[in-house]
Protein backbone atom coordinates (compact mmCIF):
# COMPACT_ATOMS: atom_id res chain seq x y z
CA UNK A 1 0.00 0.00 0.00
CA UNK A 2 2.75 2.47 0.94
CA UNK A 3 4.74 1.61 -2.19
CA UNK A 4 1.67 2.34 -4.32
CA UNK A 5 1.15 5.67 -2.53
CA UNK A 6 4.78 6.65 -3.14
CA UNK A 7 4.41 5.65 -6.79
CA UNK A 8 1.20 7.66 -7.27
CA UNK A 9 2.52 10.78 -5.56
CA UNK A 10 5.93 10.44 -7.22
CA UNK A 11 4.45 10.33 -10.72
CA UNK A 12 2.24 13.33 -9.89
CA UNK A 13 5.23 15.23 -8.51
CA UNK A 14 7.74 14.51 -11.27
CA UNK A 15 5.61 16.56 -13.69
CA UNK A 16 6.95 19.66 -11.91
CA UNK A 17 10.44 18.87 -13.20
CA UNK A 18 9.13 17.77 -16.60
CA UNK A 19 7.26 21.06 -16.95
CA UNK A 20 10.45 22.94 -16.16
CA UNK A 21 12.43 20.96 -18.75
CA UNK A 22 9.79 21.59 -21.42
CA UNK A 23 9.77 25.30 -20.57
CA UNK A 24 13.57 25.43 -20.82
CA UNK A 25 13.63 23.97 -24.33
CA UNK A 26 10.65 26.05 -25.43
CA UNK A 27 12.16 29.30 -24.16
CA UNK A 28 15.71 28.76 -25.35
CA UNK A 29 15.35 26.67 -28.51
CA UNK A 30 12.34 28.21 -30.24
CA UNK A 31 12.86 31.65 -31.73
CA UNK A 32 10.81 34.59 -30.54
CA UNK A 33 7.64 35.19 -32.54
CA UNK A 34 4.01 36.27 -32.01
CA UNK A 35 2.98 32.59 -32.16
CA UNK A 36 5.42 31.67 -29.38
CA UNK A 37 4.07 34.56 -27.31
CA UNK A 38 0.49 33.38 -27.82
CA UNK A 39 1.37 29.78 -26.94
CA UNK A 40 3.06 30.91 -23.72
CA UNK A 41 0.07 32.96 -22.59
CA UNK A 42 -2.42 30.26 -23.61
CA UNK A 43 -0.52 27.74 -21.48
CA UNK A 44 -0.59 30.20 -18.59
CA UNK A 45 -4.36 30.47 -18.94
CA UNK A 46 -4.73 26.69 -19.32
CA UNK A 47 -2.82 26.25 -16.07
CA UNK A 48 -5.01 28.81 -14.32
CA UNK A 49 -8.10 26.90 -15.45
CA UNK A 50 -6.76 23.65 -14.00
CA UNK A 51 -5.87 25.39 -10.72
CA UNK A 52 -9.36 26.85 -10.55
CA UNK A 53 -10.89 23.42 -11.17
CA UNK A 54 -8.86 22.03 -8.27
CA UNK A 55 -10.25 24.75 -5.99
CA UNK A 56 -13.83 24.31 -7.19
CA UNK A 57 -13.95 20.51 -7.41
CA UNK A 58 -11.54 19.28 -4.73
CA UNK A 59 -10.35 21.82 -2.16
CA UNK A 60 -13.51 23.82 -1.42
CA UNK A 61 -15.91 20.82 -1.50
CA UNK A 62 -13.71 19.04 1.06
CA UNK A 63 -13.82 22.09 3.33
CA UNK A 64 -17.58 22.47 2.99
CA UNK A 65 -18.11 18.78 3.69
CA UNK A 66 -16.02 18.62 6.85
CA UNK A 67 -16.22 22.11 8.39
CA UNK A 68 -18.88 24.38 9.83
CA UNK A 69 -19.43 27.77 8.20
CA UNK A 70 -17.35 29.96 10.52
CA UNK A 71 -14.22 27.72 10.69
CA UNK A 72 -14.35 27.22 6.92
CA UNK A 73 -14.69 30.94 6.18
CA UNK A 74 -11.90 31.74 8.66
CA UNK A 75 -9.45 29.31 7.06
CA UNK A 76 -10.32 30.66 3.61
CA UNK A 77 -9.82 34.32 4.63
CA UNK A 78 -6.57 33.58 6.49
CA UNK A 79 -5.20 31.92 3.36
CA UNK A 80 -6.21 34.83 1.13
CA UNK A 81 -4.84 37.50 3.50
CA UNK A 82 -1.57 35.67 4.18
CA UNK A 83 -0.80 35.23 0.51
CA UNK A 84 -1.82 38.80 -0.22
CA UNK A 85 0.87 39.87 2.26
CA UNK A 86 3.41 37.47 0.73
CA UNK A 87 2.55 38.71 -2.76
CA UNK A 88 2.94 42.35 -1.68
CA UNK A 89 6.32 41.57 -0.12
CA UNK A 90 7.54 39.81 -3.25
CA UNK A 91 6.24 42.62 -5.47
CA UNK A 92 8.24 45.18 -3.50
CA UNK A 93 11.34 43.05 -4.09
CA UNK A 94 10.55 42.80 -7.79
CA UNK A 95 9.84 39.07 -7.67
CA UNK A 96 7.56 37.28 -10.15
CA UNK A 97 6.66 34.07 -8.35
CA UNK A 98 2.84 34.09 -8.20
CA UNK A 99 2.45 30.97 -10.33
CA UNK A 100 5.08 29.12 -8.30
CA UNK A 101 3.29 30.06 -5.07
CA UNK A 102 -0.07 28.99 -6.48
CA UNK A 103 1.41 25.72 -7.69
CA UNK A 104 2.88 24.90 -4.28
CA UNK A 105 -0.29 25.96 -2.43
CA UNK A 106 -2.17 23.60 -4.70
CA UNK A 107 0.41 20.81 -4.92
CA UNK A 108 1.21 20.41 -1.21
CA UNK A 109 -2.30 20.28 0.33
CA UNK A 110 -3.59 18.08 -2.48
CA UNK A 111 -0.67 15.70 -1.95
CA UNK A 112 -1.44 15.64 1.77
CA UNK A 113 -5.08 14.95 0.94
CA UNK A 114 -3.97 12.21 -1.45
CA UNK A 115 -2.18 10.48 1.40
CA UNK A 116 -5.04 11.04 3.83
CA UNK A 117 -7.70 9.48 1.58
CA UNK A 118 -5.55 6.82 -0.09
CA UNK A 119 -6.44 4.01 2.29
CA UNK A 120 -10.12 5.06 2.45
CA UNK A 121 -11.06 5.89 -1.16
CA UNK A 122 -8.66 4.61 -3.81
CA UNK A 123 -10.72 6.07 -6.68
CA UNK A 124 -10.60 9.58 -5.21
CA UNK A 125 -6.88 9.17 -4.51
CA UNK A 126 -6.32 8.14 -8.14
CA UNK A 127 -8.26 11.19 -9.35
CA UNK A 128 -6.21 13.46 -7.10
CA UNK A 129 -2.95 11.97 -8.38
CA UNK A 130 -3.96 12.48 -12.02
CA UNK A 131 -5.24 16.01 -11.35
CA UNK A 132 -2.07 16.98 -9.49
CA UNK A 133 0.09 15.69 -12.32
CA UNK A 134 -1.93 17.51 -14.99
CA UNK A 135 -1.85 20.74 -13.00
CA UNK A 136 1.87 20.63 -12.38
CA UNK A 137 2.86 20.55 -16.06
CA UNK A 138 1.47 23.94 -17.19
CA UNK A 139 2.04 25.48 -13.76
CA UNK A 140 5.72 24.48 -13.78
CA UNK A 141 6.02 25.65 -17.40
CA UNK A 142 4.74 29.09 -16.41
CA UNK A 143 6.69 29.17 -13.14
CA UNK A 144 9.92 28.55 -15.03
CA UNK A 145 9.26 31.64 -17.12
CA UNK A 146 8.52 33.71 -14.02
CA UNK A 147 11.69 32.63 -12.21
CA UNK A 148 13.87 33.29 -15.25
CA UNK A 149 12.36 36.77 -15.59
CA UNK A 150 13.07 37.31 -11.88
CA UNK A 151 16.77 36.74 -12.49
CA UNK A 152 17.17 33.05 -11.61
CA UNK A 153 19.61 31.09 -13.74
CA UNK A 154 18.43 28.08 -15.74
CA UNK A 155 20.51 25.72 -13.59
CA UNK A 156 19.16 27.10 -10.32
CA UNK A 157 15.56 27.05 -11.57
CA UNK A 158 15.75 23.42 -12.73
CA UNK A 159 17.36 22.37 -9.44
CA UNK A 160 14.47 24.05 -7.57
CA UNK A 161 11.95 22.20 -9.73
CA UNK A 162 13.76 18.89 -9.25
CA UNK A 163 13.63 19.30 -5.47
CA UNK A 164 9.99 20.42 -5.54
CA UNK A 165 9.11 17.21 -7.39
CA UNK A 166 9.66 15.29 -4.16
CA UNK A 167 7.24 17.47 -2.17
CA UNK A 168 4.37 15.33 -3.45
CA UNK A 169 5.81 12.17 -1.88
CA UNK A 170 6.60 13.97 1.38
CA UNK A 171 3.12 15.51 1.54
CA UNK A 172 1.37 12.24 0.68
CA UNK A 173 3.27 10.29 3.34
CA UNK A 174 2.61 13.03 5.91
CA UNK A 175 -1.08 12.98 5.07
CA UNK A 176 -1.25 9.19 5.25
CA UNK A 177 0.51 8.82 8.61
CA UNK A 178 -0.59 12.03 10.35
CA UNK A 179 -3.96 13.06 8.96
CA UNK A 180 -5.79 9.88 7.95
CA UNK A 181 -7.80 10.10 11.18
CA UNK A 182 -8.05 13.91 11.20
CA UNK A 183 -10.21 14.85 8.25
CA UNK A 184 -11.07 18.19 9.84
CA UNK A 185 -7.43 19.30 9.81
CA UNK A 186 -7.09 18.19 6.20
CA UNK A 187 -10.19 20.23 5.35
CA UNK A 188 -8.77 23.32 7.09
CA UNK A 189 -5.55 22.98 5.11
CA UNK A 190 -7.36 22.63 1.80
CA UNK A 191 -9.69 25.57 2.52
CA UNK A 192 -6.75 27.73 3.61
CA UNK A 193 -4.99 26.89 0.35
CA UNK A 194 -8.13 27.75 -1.64
CA UNK A 195 -8.18 31.30 -0.31
CA UNK A 196 -4.55 31.87 -1.22
CA UNK A 197 -4.88 30.28 -4.65
CA UNK A 198 -7.91 32.37 -5.61
CA UNK A 199 -6.15 35.55 -4.50
CA UNK A 200 -3.10 34.76 -6.61
CA UNK A 201 -5.20 33.76 -9.60
CA UNK A 202 -7.23 36.98 -9.59
CA UNK A 203 -4.38 39.30 -8.65
CA UNK A 204 -1.49 38.00 -10.73
CA UNK A 205 -1.92 34.90 -12.87
CA UNK A 206 -5.11 35.55 -14.86
CA UNK A 207 -4.20 39.19 -15.75
CA UNK A 208 -0.71 38.06 -16.78
CA UNK A 209 -2.12 35.44 -19.13
CA UNK A 210 -4.55 37.81 -20.85
CA UNK A 211 -3.73 39.05 -24.36
CA UNK A 212 -5.58 41.83 -26.14
CA UNK A 213 -7.50 40.83 -29.27
CA UNK A 214 -6.80 37.15 -28.64
CA UNK A 215 -9.44 34.62 -27.62
CA UNK A 216 -7.12 31.63 -27.24
CA UNK A 217 -6.09 32.58 -23.71
CA UNK A 218 -9.68 32.63 -22.47
CA UNK A 219 -10.36 29.36 -24.28
CA UNK A 220 -7.22 27.89 -22.73
CA UNK A 221 -8.45 28.70 -19.22
CA UNK A 222 -11.86 27.21 -20.02
CA UNK A 223 -10.29 24.01 -21.38
CA UNK A 224 -8.13 23.76 -18.27
CA UNK A 225 -11.24 23.87 -16.10
CA UNK A 226 -12.85 21.26 -18.36
CA UNK A 227 -9.96 18.91 -17.64
CA UNK A 228 -10.91 19.00 -13.96
CA UNK A 229 -14.61 18.48 -14.73
CA UNK A 230 -13.85 15.44 -16.89
CA UNK A 231 -11.60 13.92 -14.25
CA UNK A 232 -14.18 14.47 -11.53
CA UNK A 233 -16.91 12.94 -13.69
CA UNK A 234 -14.81 9.87 -14.44
CA UNK A 235 -14.35 9.26 -10.74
Amino acid sequence: MIIKLILFSGIAGVTVFIGGILAHYFNHHIKESPVKYEITHTLMSFGSGIILSAVALVLIPKGMEELELFPMATSFLVGAILFMLIDQYLSKRGGRTATLLAMMMDFVPESIALGAVFAVDLRLATFLAVLIGLQNLPEAFNSYRELILSGFTTRKTLIIFFLLSFFGIIGALAGHFLLSNHQDLTAHLMTFASGGILYLLIQDIIPEGKLKKNNLTSLGATLGFLVGIIGDKLV
